[in-house]
């Protein structure tokens, strides 16, 4: 970094997902506040939701000395606030706030946002209330700190603070510090643009016809117009606006007609990756319990030899690529060439109800070999909606039974892999540890922490240039990531969904074969790859988005 660049002495970054575990914007944050707390002791802030209140939170740790005159005068203004710190590496300093209150002035405050940003509120439904709360009272927060700072003269006009505003979600916080308090500058990331998604997940095409899409438009033939406008509004008059790959850049330009200032890749922390003989321990008690689920649910005896593959995320059938991988799987199944038996995992979080009594009953029991299946030998979870389920529904389509003939056997594990699911009983990272090859082919994917968390943990992937992190591989790598690469990387577009299955069915089976010495070198490219995703190495471009930020606060400093 160089030395002209202004560095901010506070940061206030204030995400839907501070200390509260929904998405992949928990990661990105969390993971980065390390490098941003090693930096600035204490001086980041972080501003989540207060779901918790009187009951313990697993993500938060309060502490009542950490500001607390400030704190009581915050509440004497109507703020109630709970400050402590984030249970992540560096933990850092979090506020959580009560926004419930700030409903009953909800139309008061949507009338101002009209008023002065041309918000249009009225079309609100869903989360758009709950998200709009928060970011007001997040904003309220940062005005009371700053102001209580300012009486006290720890703060003064050279003071250089940031407001981070992640998604729409916070998008009314940062106009409302943009209107209040023109000395803080302002930073608003989307991760994923809402229209975007939109088209996307209502099975339009959305790459080839980008460039003709308007936004607004869009929004009003898919009743997203209050979560676009306010998107829209914020990025056109924050200091500095950002997203997290080239990809949705594209999308803000023609969706939100403003281009983004900076892309901030996302990073990744890797001091939760076991080393050495821990990794080594860890990865075979992955692939020893995901076999013995296997075997238990299947009535086989599948060995360690058995191909282990999966792929994981959020339950958005297309957008994931999920459709696209139950699709290569069952051609898989038909491929003459694969002469290793596969079980291929889909780890994604359904409409889950409870876990499998027969299932539990198998692996608790003494005996540990079956040779029948259980009824319904796809799925380690009962759903509430068994008949009407995306994944179920598609093996049903193609007769995918997981036959005792079959050679590729597909497993459906619909719920959160937090170590309590009463199944597999282990966490998402210790499981990903034990996989073969990971297989991620989106179509709709801003950056994708799944597959740079595989190769994290050494296990190479198949991802697709439809992901940021799949076109930052292939940059890293000067061509087209091949799975000897560690990734590969498969061309898609609206229309190849066909050509996509084939080529995971071909890294897939060409994968089988290879000798140990070579799938070694594969998965030692896999980790250093993700070495060059560290937040050490990406956190320059948040500061190229500070220095834009106070920069523009500065000028406007200096005609106030």
């Amino acid at each position: 970094m160089g030395n002209d660049h202004l560095t901010p002495d506070y940061i206030f970054e204030s995400s839907w997902e501070v200390c509260n575990k929904v998405g992949g914007i928990y990661t990105v944050l969390s993971t980065r506040a390390k490098t941003l707390q090693d930096r600035m002791r204490d001086r980041i802030i972080f501003i989540g939701p207060d779901f918790w209140k009187d009951k313990e939170s697993p993500y938060f740790k309060e502490e009542k000395s950490l500001f607390a005159e400030w704190q009581w005068e915050a509440k004497k203004q109507g703020v109630s606030v709970r400050v402590g710190r984030w249970t992540v590496p560096g933990d850092p300093i979090a506020m959580l706030v009560d926004f419930q209150p700030f409903f009953e002035k909800k139309n008061e405050i949507y009338g101002w946002l009209w008023e002065h940003y041309g918000v249009d509120s009225l079309h609100a439904y869903g989360d758009y209330d709950e998200a709009s709360m928060f970011s007001y009272a997040a904003a309220l927060v940062v005005e009371s700190f700053y102001n209580f700072h300012v009486s006290k003269e720890t703060f003064d006009n050279s003071t250089k603070i940031v407001y981070h505003a992640n998604e729409w979600m916070c998008g009314l916080g940062a106009l409302y510090i943009n209107n209040r308090l023109p000395q803080i500058a302002t930073v608003f990331t989307t991760h994923a643009t809402s229209i975007g998604r939109s088209i996307a997940g209502n099975q339009k095409p959305l790459y080839d016809y980008l460039f003709a899409y308007n936004g607004d438009q869009m929004a009003n033939e898919l009743n997203m117009q209050s979560k676009h406008s306010i998107e829209k509004q914020t990025a056109h008059h924050v200091d500095c606006f950002t997203t997290v790959s080239d990809i949705t850049a594209r999308e803000c330009v023609e969706l939100l007609d403003k281009p983004v200032d900076v892309v901030l890749p996302n990073g990744f922390d890797d001091s939760f990756v076991p080393k050495t003989v821990t990794f080594t321990r860890k990865r075979r008690a992955a692939r020893r319990r995901l076999l013995q689920v296997a075997n238990a649910l299947l009535g086989e005896q599948l060995d360690d030899d058995t191909l282990i593959v999966s792929t994981s995320g959020r339950y958005e059938f297309r957008n994931k690529g999920i459709d696209v991988f139950v699709e290569a799987m069952n051609r898989l199944l038909r491929d003459k060439d694969l002469k290793r038996k596969v079980v291929a995992f889909i780890e994604v979080p359904g409409w889950v109800g409870e876990p499998r009594k027969d299932l539990q009953e198998r692996l608790d029991s003494p005996i540990n070999v079956y040779n029948t299946p259980l009824e319904v030998p796809q799925v380690t979870h009962w759903l509430h909606n068994m008949s009407h389920d995306n994944v179920l529904g598609m093996l049903k389509y193609y007769d995918m039974h997981n036959r005792k003939e079959d050679q590729v056997k597909v497993i459906f594990l619909p719920c959160y892999l937090d170590g309590e699911d009463g199944i597999v009983n282990m966490t998402y990272y210790d499981v990903v540890l034990g996989n073969d090859l990971c297989v991620y082919p989106s179509y709709y994917e801003p950056w994708g922490y799944t597959p740079l968390e595989a190769v994290a943990f050494k296990v190479p992937c198949i991802t697709t240039d439809l992901v940021g992190f799949g076109l930052w591989a292939n940059s890293v790598f000067g061509h087209y990531g091949e799975i000897t690469d560690g990734v590969k990387v498969i061309h898609r577009t609206d229309y190849n969904y066909s050509e996509v299955a084939d080529a995971i069915k071909d890294t897939v089976a060409g994968f089988s074969i290879l000798s140990q010495k070579e799938v070694d070198a594969c998965r030692k490219k896999a980790g250093a790859l993700s070495k060059k995703a560290l937040w050490s190495e990406f956190i320059k471009y948040y500061d190229e988005a500070y220095d834009i930020a106070l920069r523009k606060a500065e000028q406007r400093k200096q005609s106030i």
